[in-house]
């Protein structure tokens, strides 16, 4: 079986994804559509694709159309997954799943209701140090786990102004101090990506940014958003925490990787900074550092990459670490670019292959909202002063 896709949002993100969406044997053909046309043009002439869409309205009423992908703001992705799913089409979305309670739930319900494939692109359910502690947790490695951390570090110098001004065009400090808790899924997902428990309930600190610059300013922020740095301390169903950190400006080389993760048992840990990575136990420790390492797989130089920033580039040129199991993967991707440490053919490869044999996804909807919902919660604590803040649950999807 194949299915027709549509691409919604050209900006920097999309250009990878349309080129592996497109090359995949279980989709027939890609469209794209962008609030700027010059962009979905320029995107469907460079990539190959079948053609654009004025709208996404539009594309929504296509009977050519069975499936959409979502690379458009992180604060907008709710809403139109819901266009989505109510017009009938599948959705792939970028993340996050959604900013507020009430959208998650909407989705939930949608997906229930229509039976239409959702999935949430997570990079860290494939990040290297996630997939190997599923699989030590899987094989009782780790003994009882009890303690993980997750940070996605990133600093706004490391590429994010050039970013933001690109997408948001003369006001992009309106945006740029979009709140860093609220994408959270980087650090949260890479953590229940691997151990498979949810969040209950959360405590969490925020730090004012002092750079003075119009960014994380409160009378600029289109969020009231003054927090730069948060920190976030999870209590997990079952017995146990994991604390998670965002953080935009830090001293850090984001660029060389900027999600990074610890676990640990009673019988193990792992832990992972930005050059190595160590497997522990009783007996002594192990570099586990070559397992976890993907090799790239294009160049950062290269001419597809010019748009840009340097800083960036690392996010789009990953190949697979020899952690990752590819035998799964159709054998046109052995030769194609990679990105966010191996994880973008698999996200492709999973919602292709959900759509088409009409199963469950890796990151469902259930999924996603244990993923998403955590940092929205925590968001209200810091704003509350570090509150403990119940956090609700949607339970696991039907069938899984």
């Amino acid at each position: 079986m194949t299915f027709t896709l549509g691409i919604v949002g050209a900006g920097q993100f999309a250009g990878g994804f349309a080129k592996l969406f497109l090359a995949h044997p279980g989709v027939d053909a890609v469209h794209v559509t962008d609030l700027l046309p010059e962009r979905a043009e320029q995107l469907a002439a460079k990539e190959g694709l079948a053609g654009t869409f004025p709208s996404y309205e539009a594309m929504l009423e296509s009977r050519d159309i069975d499936a959409v992908a979502i690379f458009t703001q992180r604060w907008t992705h709710g809403p139109l997954v819901l266009q989505g799913l109510e017009a009938g089409k599948h959705v792939y979305s970028a993340v996050p799943m959604a900013i507020t309670r009430d959208e998650i739930a909407a989705i939930i319900d949608a997906v229930r209701r229509t039976g239409l494939t959702y999935m949430m692109g997570e990079t860290s359910e494939y990040n290297p140090a996630t997939v190997h502690t599923r699989n030590q947790i899987a094989d009782g490695a780790f003994g009882r786990l009890f303690y993980a951390e997750g940070d996605y570090v990133h600093d706004m110098d490391l590429g994010f102004y050039e970013a933001y001004q690109y997408s948001g065009g003369e006001r992009w400090k309106e945006t740029a101090s979009y709140p860093p808790l609220l994408y959270p899924t980087h650090a949260v997902g890479g953590v229940l990506g691997a151990w498979r428990t949810h969040a209950v309930s959360v405590s969490a600190i925020g730090v004012k940014d002092e750079r003075g610059d119009g960014v994380f300013d409160t009378e600029v922020s289109q969020f009231g958003n003054d927090i730069s740095n948060a920190t976030a301390l999870f209590e997990v169903a079952g017995g146990g925490s994991f604390r998670t950190n965002e953080f935009r400006r830090v001293g850090y080389p984001s660029h060389i990787r900027e999600s990074r993760f610890r676990f640990f048992g009673t019988d193990a840990s792992m832990e992972q900074l930005a050059t190595v990575s160590f497997w522990q136990d009783k007996k002594g420790v192990q570099d586990i550092t070559e397992l976890l390492e993907p090799k790239p797989s294009l160049s950062p130089d290269d001419p597809s990459l010019e748009k840009i920033a340097p800083a960036l580039r690392a996010a789009f040129t990953s190949g697979s670490a020899p952690v990752h199991d590819r035998s799964r993967l159709p054998r046109v991707y052995d030769d194609m670019p990679n990105g966010h440490e191996g994880s973008h053919h698999f996200l492709v490869d999973d919602f292709v292959t959900a759509v088409n044999t009409r199963t469950l996804p890796s990151v469902n909807a259930w999924v996603a909202a244990r993923y998403t919902l955590p940092g929205i919660v925590a968001h209200d604590s810091a704003r509350q002063g570090g509150a403990r803040l119940e956090i609700p649950d949607f339970g696991d999807a039907p069938g899984a």
